[in-house]
C-alpha cells in the first residue's frame, strides 16, 4: 500500500518541467568537464585545483558585475584568474617537485582564503538579475540553454583547433608518454604549466557562468566539482564509445564530454523527482561515477574472456581433428 501511495505521488508533468533546468545546469557543468578533460585525459593528471578555481571564477565574475563591469568582461577576468590558479599548481608541481595531486590540494586549500578576500570576506555575494545585466540566468531557462550551448560549442571548437597545433600536440604527447616526449626535445614542464592553466581557465569560466545562472557566488560552490566533472567526463566517454565503436574524432569526444554533464544532471533531476533524500546525492554521485568508471574495464575483461574462450575452442577443435 505504501509503495502504491509513493508511486501515485510521483508526478510525470513535474519531472518534465524540471528537465530543462537540469539541461541548462548540465551544460554549464559540461564546460567545467571540458576543462577537467585536459588534465585528466590529455595530461594524465588528477588536478584537484578545480574545486577552488570553480569558486574563484564565480567570485571574480560576481564582484566585477557588482562593480559595474559588463558580464563578458567579468567572465574574461574569471578565465584569466582561473588560469593563474592552474599556473600556481603547475609551478608547485614542476618547480618544487610536489606531486601533482598534492599541488592541486594545496592550491585549492589556499584558494578558499583567496576567494573569501575577493568577495570582501563574505561567504556569499548575490547578483540580482533585476539589478544587473547578466549573460545567463535561471529565470530564462531556454535562453540559458541556448547561450550555454553556444559557449560549449565555442570552447570545443577552440580546443579542437588548439590541440591540433604543434604546441597542443606536444601537450597531448606529454600526457601520453613523458619520457618519449622529453627525448623528442619537448619541455614537458612547460607543457604541464600550459595544460593546467588552460584547464582551470575553462573551469573558472564555468564557475562564472554558474554564478550568473544562480544569481550569486558562494565560497562553497566549487565543493565536489572534481567529482561532478569526473562523472561528466566518464559518462561522455562511455556514451561516445557506445555510439562510435570504431573510434571518433577528437571534437566528437569533446562534444560527448560536454554532453556527459547534461546526462549527469538529468540523472540528478530524476533522483530528486523520485523524492530520495537530497543528503544522499553525494552517495548517488559516487555510485554513478564508480559504475561508469567500471564499464570500460568490465567491457575489456569480457572481450578478453571471449577471445580466450574462442582460442580455447579452436585448440580443442584442432586437437580433436588430429
Amino acid at each position: 500500500m505504501n509503495t502504491a501511495l509513493y508511486l501515485a505521488s510521483l508526478s510525470l508533468p513535474n519531472l518534465i518541467t524540471r528537465l530543462p533546468g537540469g539541461v541548462s545546469q548540465g551544460i554549464i557543468w559540461g564546460i567545467m568537464a571540458l576543462g577537467l578533460y585536459i588534465t585528466f585525459r590529455l595530461l594524465d593528471i588528477a588536478d584537484l585545483t578545480v574545486d577552488g578555481s570553480f569558486a574563484t571564477g564565480g567570485a571574480v565574475t560576481v564582484m566585477l558585475i557588482i562593480a559595474g563591469y559588463p558580464a563578458y568582461v567579468a567572465l574574461i577576468a574569471a578565465v584569466i584568474t582561473g588560469m593563474l590558479a592552474g599556473l600556481c599548481t603547475g609551478l608547485l608541481h614542476t618547480k618544487l617537485g610536489i606531486p601533482a595531486i598534492l599541488a592541486g590540494i594545496l592550491t585549492q586549500f589556499a584558494l578558499y582564503s583567496v576567494n573569501l578576500r575577493i568577495m570582501g570576506m563574505s561567504a556569499n555575494k548575490p547578483a540580482n538579475p533585476d539589478v544587473y545585466n547578466l549573460l545567463i540566468s535561471m529565470r530564462s531557462i531556454p535562453s540559458a540553454i541556448l547561450k550555454g550551448a553556444l559557449f560549449a560549442a565555442l570552447i570545443i571548437a577552440a580546443l579542437y583547433w588548439y590541440f591540433g597545433t604543434e604546441q597542443g600536440s606536444a601537450i597531448r604527447a606529454t600526457g601520453s608518454n613523458p619520457a618519449m616526449s622529453r627525448a623528442q626535445g619537448i619541455n614537458i614542464n612547460n607543457m604541464k604549466l600550459i595544460g593546467l592553466s588552460l584547464s582551470n581557465g575553462a573551469v573558472a569560466l564555468s564557475g562564472g557562468l554558474m554564478a550568473q545562472y544562480q544569481g550569486f557566488a558562494d565560497i562553497n560552490m566549487g565543493r565536489g566539482a572534481i567529482v561532478i566533472g569526473l562523472a561528466a567526463v566518464i559518462i561522455g566517454e562511455v556514451l561516445c564509445d557506445a555510439f562510435f565503436r570504431k573510434g571518433s574524432e577528437f571534437y566528437v569526444r569533446l562534444a560527448f564530454v560536454a554532453l556527459g554533464g547534461v546526462v549527469y544532471y538529468l540523472v540528478m533531476v530524476v533522483i530528486l523527482w523520485l523524492k530520495l533524500d537530497p543528503n544522499d546525492l553525494k552517495l548517488f554521485t559516487a555510485v554513478i561515477v564508480a559504475a561508469f568508471l567500471a564499464v570500460p574495464y568490465i567491457r575489456s575483461q569480457s572481450k578478453s574472456s571471449f577471445k580466450l574462450a574462442e582460442k580455447q575452442s579452436k585448440k580443442e577443435a584442432n586437437h580433436a581433428g588430429t
